[in-house]
């Protein structure tokens, strides 16, 4: 679950995959993976998207459209911290098969 925390989640999710403890369990390397992607998706629409909207002129639907992609990746957080709490094993669309790929590699 501590690797979908929003903003903070890619922390514990390099322990994970930094930890020989967590070598052998798929399970949790996968949440730890896909917890690191959607971090990475969060960068990519903070640091990419969302300063090239801002130097758009007005009236600019861009600015709509990151806050909106803002918004889904932070529930897609919310939505994997509930799922992880259920023990279910939710694949993310795009992420999860990165995830799931990276997993398998691992082995």
């Amino acid at each position: 679950m501590l690797c979908y925390i929003p903003v903070l989640g890619w922390i514990p999710a390099v322990i994970v995959l930094a930890s020989p403890r967590f070598r052998e369990d798929r399970n949790v390397r996968f949440h730890a993976f896909q917890g690191l992607y959607l971090f990475v998706v969060w960068l990519i629409i903070d640091w990419v998207l969302a300063p090239f909207s801002h130097a758009m002129p007005r009236p600019n639907p861009m600015r709509a459209m990151t806050g909106l992609m803002h918004a889904i990746v932070f529930g897609a957080w919310i939505w994997m911290i509930v799922k992880t709490a259920q023990e279910e094993t939710y694949h993310l669309p795009v992420v999860g098969d990165l995830a799931e790929r990276s997993v398998a590699e691992q082995r």
